[in-house]
């Protein structure tokens, strides 16, 4: 095969994936094609580069496959634009006169990993205030907390052996604390209320969803409700809220575009970076699938994707600062009723509804 020939097979492949992920279906296949935008616009850029430098434009056929190329290369870009420095932040940094903070430190460990000593070295040497581990069994419960117990005396555990566990560990103390099922049986999440040395009290919430893959979920749909279930549940506050997890899922994917939106909460990697997180065994495929967001009340001093810990899964490591006093400068922006309408159609429960309000 010759190189331009190869070329315009690359090309058509692009094509294809660009249009598969456009469309509103859930199955897995489709889905799937969310995650690689940033490699497919690195990519799409090499080819685009190649057929300039090698081959001139001598018909129509070449015109029609660089343009087509150069669509394919724009839709990518904007997909993943929000999440380079050229973007503008959502949050905002750290004021100097900042007083309160949260060190945050979220990692799916990976259930088969036994590098137990690197969490706990990672956790101790980043100190943070609040701890979610994912993916952990009771073999992970019984090497972590009698360590982290001492040091995080507040604490939620649901250990289980079908890599959906989570053990969520906080120097600041938590209240109104639960676990619960909301989409399946097998799948838990986490909610507490934790109180900062100030008084004010912070909604967290925890999930990890079930990815859409053949082994797990062959559509995702669960995924998508619980992620809206979340949102759902951030906007109806009147408190501060932190969302953690693993969501199996891209942050420039439509899903999770939509639970920024219709939750009223703020990405920290936007303006910032993609800060990836899976896979940490392969450079080329890597995706931020561990999320954090937060509510306009909270700004930024940190965040970073951390150092190997033997899972297939970098930590989150970030540090907020509460500063109350300037939500209404970050305030984002109210959902559309398009993105109304489809929040709402993936809860699929009348007696939860989204609104314009």
């Amino acid at each position: 095969m010759t190189l331009k020939k190869g070329l315009q097979l690359f090309g058509l492949l692009t094509v294809l994936f660009t249009l598969i992920p456009i469309a509103a279906a859930d199955n897995w296949w489709i889905r799937i094609f969310d995650f690689p935008h940033a490699q497919l616009t690195g990519l799409t850029l090499m080819a685009i580069g190649t057929f300039l430098v090698k081959f001139d434009l001598r018909n129509w056929r070449d015109y029609a496959f660089i343009t087509v190329l150069i669509a394919c290369f724009m839709y990518q870009f904007v997909k993943i634009y929000p999440y380079t420095p050229l973007a503008n932040v959502e949050i905002a940094d750290s004021s100097s006169a900042a007083q309160d903070e949260i060190r945050v430190f979220t990692a799916n460990v990976y259930q088969q990993n036994t590098a137990h000593d690197k969490v706990l070295t990672a956790i101790k040497n980043e100190a943070p205030h609040l701890i979610l581990l994912m993916e952990t069994n009771q073999k992970w419960y019984n090497a972590v907390h009698p360590t982290l117990s001492k040091t995080y005396p507040y604490f939620i555990t649901e250990p289980l052996e079908n890599t959906y566990g989570m053990l969520l560990y906080s120097s600041i103390p938590l209240e109104d604390t639960a676990i619960r099922y909301q989409v399946s049986d097998r799948i838990p999440s986490m909610k507490a209320m934790a109180t900062l040395e100030n008084g004010a009290q912070v909604q967290l919430l925890a999930i990890h969803p079930t990815p859409p893959m053949p082994q797990h979920k062959a559509s995702s749909s669960d995924r998508d409700k619980e992620m809206m279930l979340t949102a759902f549940e951030a906007q109806n506050t009147d408190k501060p809220v932190i969302v953690l997890g693993d969501f199996n899922d891209v942050a420039w994917s439509s899903t999770t575009s939509l639970f920024r939106s219709v939750s009223r909460l703020l990405d920290p990697r936007v303006g910032r970076g993609f800060y990836n997180t899976f896979n940490a065994n392969s450079w080329l495929m890597r995706w931020p699938l561990d999320h954090l967001f937060v509510s306009p009340h909270f700004r930024l001093k940190k965040i970073g994707a951390g150092t190997s810990i033997g899972s297939d899964h970098f930590p989150v490591i970030a540090t907020l600062s509460f500063e109350p006093e300037a939500k209404e400068k970050q305030k984002p922006a109210p959902p559309t009723q398009d993105e109304i309408d489809r929040a709402n159609a993936q809860l699929g429960d009348q007696s939860m509804q989204f609104t314009l309000e």
